[in-house]
Order: C-alpha cells, then sequence, then structure tokens
C-alpha cells in the first residue's frame, strides 16, 4: 500500500497582474477575470524548470523527513521543459544529492502529475522502490505566444511536489486515467526552434465542462468512497469557470474546492500539485480526509485518483 508522506511547492517571486498585460496586449481585467477567473500570475526570471522542481522537491523531502539515499524514484511531469538529456528528473536528483534513483520526465500535458502520481504508485506498491519523489514543475512564460490574449491571460510557472511511500494503509486511490486522441490538436505546442503554446479553447471549455465530471466520479468509485464524502476536490487549475462547474456536478457539499488559478493562473503540470500542498499548509483539509485530484489537457488527457494527505 501507498500514501503521500510529504509535499511542498514553489512560485517565483514576480507576479505580473491583470493590468501588466493590459500594457502589452488589448484586453483589461475585467475582461480576463470574467472569462476566467484568474487575477494574477507568478512568472520566473532567470530560474529554470530544474530550478522550480528543486524547491519544490526540497521542500516535500525536507517535510518528509528522509535521507537521499531513501529516495528509489524520481519522475518529473512537464511539458515546457526544454532539455531532453539529461532529463530535468535527472538533474533534480543530482542537486538534491539522490545517489542512484531512477529519474525520468513525463509529458502528458496538464495531467502530467496526476499520471506520474499513478506511476510512482504502481512503482511503490510493485516493490521496485520504498519512497518514490513526483513532481510537476513548468515555466510556461516560456512556450507562451505574449501577443496572443487568449492564451498569454491563462500562463504561469511553478511547481509542487510530493513524496510517495510504502504504507501500512492505503493512502493514494486506483487512478481513473484516458485520453482522446481524436481531438489530440485542441491543445498544441509544436516541437518548432520556438514551441508556443496555442489551443482551440471553447472546444477545450465545452469537452471539460460536459464530459471530464463523469471520469471524476469514477475515480471516487474506484476509491470507494462517493463524490459527497470528499474533503476536497483539487482539479486542474485551468479556468475558474470549468473549476466551478465540475465541482458543481461532482455535487460534493462538504468539499473545499481549490481555487488556486486566481492567483496563480494555469501552471499546467504543476497546477494540481501546487493547488494541494497549498490547502494541507493552510490546513483548509483535515489530515487523512480524501481529497479528489483530477487533471485534464493537451492529449486530450485525463487522470484522477482520491489520495489521503498527511
Amino acid at each position: 500500500m501507498t500514501r503521500i508522506s510529504a509535499l511542498g511547492h514553489y512560485q517565483p517571486e514576480h507576479v505580473l497582474t491583470n493590468d501588466d498585460l493590459a500594457r502589452t496586449v488589448d484586453t483589461n481585467d475585467a475582461w480576463i477575470r470574467q472569462r476566467t477567473g484568474i487575477a494574477e500570475r507568478r512568472i520566473a526570471q532567470g530560474e529554470s524548470v530544474t530550478d522550480l522542481a528543486v524547491a519544490a522537491a526540497g521542500k516535500a523531502l525536507a517535510t518528509a523527513g528522509l535521507a537521499p539515499e531513501d529516495i528509489g524514484q524520481v519522475i518529473l511531469a512537464t511539458c515546457s521543459g526544454i532539455d531532453r538529456v539529461p532529463s530535468h528528473a535527472a538533474q533534480v536528483a543530482g542537486r538534491l544529492g539522490l545517489p542512484s534513483a531512477v529519474a525520468f520526465d513525463l509529458n502528458n500535458g496538464c495531467a502530467g502529475f496526476t499520471t506520474a502520481l499513478a506511476t510512482a504508485d504502481h512503482t511503490v506498491r510493485a516493490g521496485a522502490a520504498r519512497h518514490a519523489l513526483v513532481i510537476g514543475a513548468e515555466k510556461m512564460s516560456d512556450v507562451t505566444d505574449w501577443t496572443d490574449r487568449s492564451t498569454c491571460v491563462l500562463l504561469a510557472d511553478g511547481a509542487g511536489a510530493a513524496v510517495v511511500s510504502a504504507s501500512d494503509e492505503d493512502g493514494i486511490g486506483p487512478v481513473l486515467w484516458g485520453s482522446d486522441p481524436s481531438r489530440r490538436d485542441t491543445v498544441r505546442m509544436r516541437d518548432t526552434w520556438q514551441p508556443r503554446f496555442s489551443q482551440d479553447g471553447q472546444s477545450v471549455f465545452r469537452w471539460a465542462t460536459t464530459e471530464l465530471a463523469p471520469f471524476a466520479r469514477q475515480a471516487c468509485e474506484r476509491a470507494g468512497i462517493s463524490t459527497r464524502d470528499l474533503a476536497g476536490i483539487v482539479t486542474h487549475q485551468a479556468n475558474l469557470r470549468i473549476i466551478e462547474s465540475l465541482a458543481r456536478q461532482l455535487d460534493a457539499p462538504d468539499a473545499v474546492v481549490a481555487q488556486d488559478v486566481v492567483t496563480s493562473g494555469n501552471t499546467s503540470a504543476a497546477s494540481v500539485p501546487l493547488a494541494l500542498a497549498k490547502l494541507v499548509e493552510r490546513r483548509e483539509i483535515p489530515a487523512g480526509a480524501p481529497v479528489l485530484l483530477f487533471a485534464f489537457g493537451g492529449g486530450l488527457s485525463w487522470a484522477g485518483q482520491v489520495v489521503r494527505c498527511p
């Protein structure tokens, strides 16, 4: 059995407000808030994906109280990392002094962290490692088209991390994951000399608000609980309107619904661990209470599971 034994998060210091964006692109604070719910976001200046990941992962490791040699696996979920070899995960392992962990990057777009969490869960359950470090880290500002007002108002930078450990009690439920490759081009970041994020925003919005709630319910069913038992809901922080729509459809009256998108923007694979770590740090979710993690994005893909946090 497995559990999340520790969490950590990190965001750059620089805050980019809606008014700041209005000085460079045809938009304004009211337009952005009405359509996305976002008020501000963090942008890294002089920091890489690896830098962000190391900061979040270091906090999670310190909280877990583990020695470097205890970590047997490092998975870094990212779609904005520019390095191929060595992987960003290997760079994180080296900078944290982990002596022999298997380390690799995973790209499943915005669903990257929940996909990586399931992968680490399977690894630990199989006995291939006793502790795994799972990170979601993105520097979306590197792939943002700052002239496109439909996407530049969304994207931001940050990182979140979790330590997955073998446990006598089950704290990570079965994953519900999948994709609809027939709509794979709805969200794009082509591998050119200068990749740029783009998407068919209306199609993504309709898909997320009309088709995803049943999958989120199935994740709860696989964990043996009803959505009404949830103490927390942490979905991908894409857009506040999507988050609110999913929460309404799930009928979880006692759940705290993460709305970190308002002050953090869309940080892709980093958004779920970033929002979760903040809720736990602020003690808004009781220790051991069931929390639904559910992420979705490019591919079009989704992945989610119910966890019980420290």
